[in-house]
């Protein structure tokens, strides 16, 4: 079931926003029956109407995009800045499933099926996300256990989480390798910061068990039926 603004959006036919402007003129009906904003409805077996005219469900598609640097995960920006969706193709209204830093590169889903996006971005899932990420210094043994442990963000306490260190580099920097599953506001980046190692880049290598591997930057593709059924199936 799909909030009828999310469901709106996704089949391309409005913004969100302007979706609950429609919703609240009465204008969505769901089998029949004039919704409401809050209302949800299942794009499969449910009758949703706009304006009298019965909304065609879309096709899914579920895609991974390798994010660069410098562009904002977003479907619009008010700042004219690069987003996502200038990158992707534009026959189907997609959406990101949650969010990467405009400075940190890597792995991003993007769909236009808000239930398997709401499986995958709710924090109860807890669907493993894994970093590589170059850090100032080289952190000591005490620092990775405490990393491990959790570390104090914004005065809440971090989830265990899982770090390794990959290489010591000529830089007197080091690379790595860090895994999490929640999901808050640069929390890699300041899970780093906490234990006295300011992130100089940092990329994400892995969703549930779906991996980057060598897909290029700035590249997507479009995942697999097993890929797809599989990203949150093993983690949930």
């Amino acid at each position: 079931m799909i909030r009828l603004q999310k469901l709106l959006s996704a089949a391309g036919v409005t913004s969100r926003r302007k979706a609950e402007e429609m919703i609240e003129a009465g204008r969505v009906s769901v089998n029949g029956e004039i919704a409401k904003l809050g209302t949800k409805a299942d794009p499969m077996a449910d009758i949703v109407e706009v304006d009298g005219r019965v909304l065609e469900s879309k096709e899914k598609v579920y895609i991974m995009l390798h994010k660069p640097e410098g562009v904002v995960t977003t479907v619009t920006d008010p700042f004219g800045r690069t987003t996502v969706m200038d990158i992707m193709p534009g026959e189907t209204r997609l959406f990101p499933v949650g969010r990467l830093d405009t400075d940190t590169s890597g792995l991003l889903l993007l769909t236009n099926d808000g239930d398997w996006a709401q499986k995958i971005a709710h924090p109860k899932h807890e669907i493993k996300k894994t970093y590589v990420a170059v850090v100032k210094g080289i952190p000591a043994e005490v620092a990775l256990r405490n990393f491990r442990k959790g570390v104090i963000i914004d005065g809440r306490k971090t989830s265990p989480a899982q770090i390794k260190l990959l290489e010591k580099l000529p830089t007197k920097n080091s690379k790595l390798l860090i895994t999490i599953h929640e999901g808050r506001n640069r929390q890699v980046r300041n899970m780093c910061e906490a234990i006295g190692h300011k992130v100089v880049s940092l990329k994400r290598v892995q969703v549930g068990g779906l991996l980057l591997d060598n897909l290029q930057k700035g590249k997507w593709r479009h995942l697999s039926p097993k890929e797809v059924r599989s990203i949150n199936l093993s983690q949930t």
